[in-house]
């Protein structure tokens, strides 16, 4: 899905991804931190998707990050209740949960996979409700969520079905996701998995992380950007 490849060069964003790329309020697309330093090497330093002039004024980023919301831009809607789950920091909001919830859901319904994902992972952490939480991560995996299906893999083993578990892991391991091998790891390290699936996910993971590398991104790692 498009929220875990670079709005940029289209190559998938290595995980975890807040650490390997940002998410720009003008646009609200996520861009792999190689591609901004494609960007300014050839001279551009703005948003280098919609050339939006960067601003270090605080209320002018707010403003364009409440126009977006405005247009029912559903990743910022589901950014909003990111904000409201955690306080809003720049945003200056309260932790409210039950509105956190509200826009997740409004925004799952208007297409973000993020925003179901979040609903699922509320509904089995907060609201201790496992069976709709299964029901909204598989919906997630299969809208392209690395997380709804990794976790799909953990309840699995929760509920000791370590046949299914590693059916998801492997998936979420081949989409480039470490703590998906190093559960299946711990599956093989208690005799659940077999040094031959434990070696399919390793081959996996490894074929989905080349998948990501670039110069760019060689680069952008080198300069410790």
């Amino acid at each position: 899905p498009e929220g875990e490849s670079c709005s940029i060069c289209t190559l998938p964003i290595p995980l975890p991804m807040h650490q390997n790329s940002a998410l720009e309020v003008c646009c609200m697309k996520r861009i792999y931190k190689g591609c901004v330093i494609a960007a300014q090497k050839r001279g551009m330093f703005d948003c280098p998707f919609c050339r939006t002039p960067y601003s270090n004024n605080n209320a002018a980023m707010v403003a364009m990050f409440q126009v977006r919301v405005g247009k029912k831009d559903p990743e910022a809607i589901a950014q909003l209740g990111y904000k409201h789950y955690h306080g809003g920091g720049n945003l200056g909001l309260r932790i409210d949960i039950r509105k956190a919830i509200e826009l997740w859901k409004e925004a799952a319904e208007l297409g973000s996979v993020k925003a179901l994902y979040n609903l699922a992972l509320s509904h089995e952490v907060i609201q201790a409700d496992q069976a709709k939480a299964i029901q909204l991560y598989e919906k997630a995996a299969m809208e392209g969520s690395t997380l709804a299906r990794h976790n799909l893999g953990m309840v699995a083993g929760e509920n000791g079905n370590f046949v299914n578990s590693y059916k998801h892991l492997l998936i979420s391991a081949n989409m480039g996701l470490k703590e998906s091998v190093d559960a299946i790891k711990g599956l093989f390290m208690r005799g659940l998995a077999t040094k031959m699936q434990y070696a399919e996910a390793m081959r996996g993971y490894q074929a989905a992380v080349e998948e990501t590398k670039s110069v760019d991104r060689d680069d952008a790692e080198r300069l410790g950007f």
